[in-house]
């Protein structure tokens, strides 16, 4: 499978360099006991497959990754062939060796479904976690019910849904996984809980209570956090942006977790122009506000989709899922390269 996934990036072009590829699977047996009278147990197995890829033209050297996950064995891939993670990894490099620098200043932005998770992951999801409203280091403490976001706009989080990369049956705590709404057309209408925080706030676990091993404290964690679907198409989205800028993929990305600031690069961005997808641009970077973001969301499209990642918190990492479909976010600031 590795060498299948290679041989498929580095034949998509000369201009291909280098390729990555990796592949890991674990399994693990989980058992929970507690004095409270708690006994759970369960098998976890997880299966991650990605790939990074290197092209250089001219002088100019542009990356391209892909991966795919689930919260399942080997039969992972009988969904998707490793050859066309390798693939696709190679033509966003391809395509990014055409792109033009990015241009700079407020603009309306189009974000790819499925990648723009992580950005809310990162800008919203930490400030809804119940430890950050104890300690009131959260643009949502206080505003319970309150309008937060655009009336489009419903976040759930959800660790019981089966097969996905953030799913468990239980969390460790031994509490059984849940859908929880964070936020409900605009409106602020949960928090997730451990069982710490859930006792100091006079609330209820919801079965969010994750740590990376035994040997570590559990504590509120995200599981599968994502947006769900509106009613636009995604083709109805782009033509009805006369100029703005087309987010595909996010590359890393910088977040104060009390403001919700956050710097978030782009990997594979297009300029958009009279309702179409054209130019690819290199080097653009989205800045702004997790909550000015939200309230600034005028159309979700119908296409949801969900990506993996491993999120890291008080030094512990685990696995995460985030998604959304396709959304256009009003006068979000994009920094640039070009001259």
């Amino acid at each position: 499978m590795l060498h299948a996934a290679d041989e498929a990036a580095r034949g998509a072009g000369k201009e291909i360099v280098q390729a990555s590829v990796s592949s890991s699977d674990e399994f693990s047996e989980i058992m929970i006991a507690n004095s409270e009278g708690t006994l759970a147990g369960e098998e976890r197995t997880r299966v991650r497959f990605t790939a990074r890829v290197v092209g250089v033209r001219g002088g100019i050297m542009q990356t391209g990754a892909d991966s795919m996950g689930a919260h399942r064995g080997m039969e992972l891939f009988a969904v998707r062939e490793p050859a066309d993670v390798g693939l696709v990894a190679a033509q966003k490099a391809l395509t990014m060796l055409d792109s033009r620098p990015s241009p700079s200043g407020k603009m309306t932005v189009v974000m790819h479904r499925g990648f723009g998770g992580v950005l809310f992951h990162e800008a919203c999801g930490h400030g809804l976690e119940a430890d950050s409203i104890e300690k009131g280091a959260s643009v949502f403490a206080g505003r319970m019910g309150e309008q937060v976001a655009s009336a489009l706009v419903t976040l759930v989080d959800d660790g019981s849904i089966p097969g996905e990369w953030g799913s468990n049956a239980f969390d460790d705590e031994g509490v059984p996984t849940q859908r929880t709404v964070l936020i409900e057309k605009g409106k602020l209408a949960g928090f997730m809980y451990d069982g710490l925080r859930a006792r100091n706030l006079g609330a209820v676990s919801t079965g969010n209570g994750r740590r990376q091993s035994f040997r570590h404290p559990p504590i509120p964690r995200m599981t599968n956090t994502f947006i769900l679907d509106g009613d636009s198409t995604p083709e109805e989205i782009i033509a009805a942006t006369g100029k703005g800028f087309y987010a595909k993929t996010l590359s890393g990305g910088q977040v104060e977790p009390a403001s919700g600031d956050f710097v978030f690069g782009v990997s594979e961005g297009y300029l958009i122009e009279n309702g179409r997808v054209t130019t690819p641009l290199r080097g653009a970077t989205l800045i702004g506000n997790g909550l000015t973001a939200l309230n600034n969301i005028d159309m979700v499209a119908n296409d949801f989709e969900m990506h993996i990642g491993v999120c890291g918190k008080d030094g512990q990492g685990v696995p995460a899922g985030s998604g959304q479909p396709t959304l256009r976010i009003l006068d979000m600031t994009v920094g640039g390269t070009e001259i």
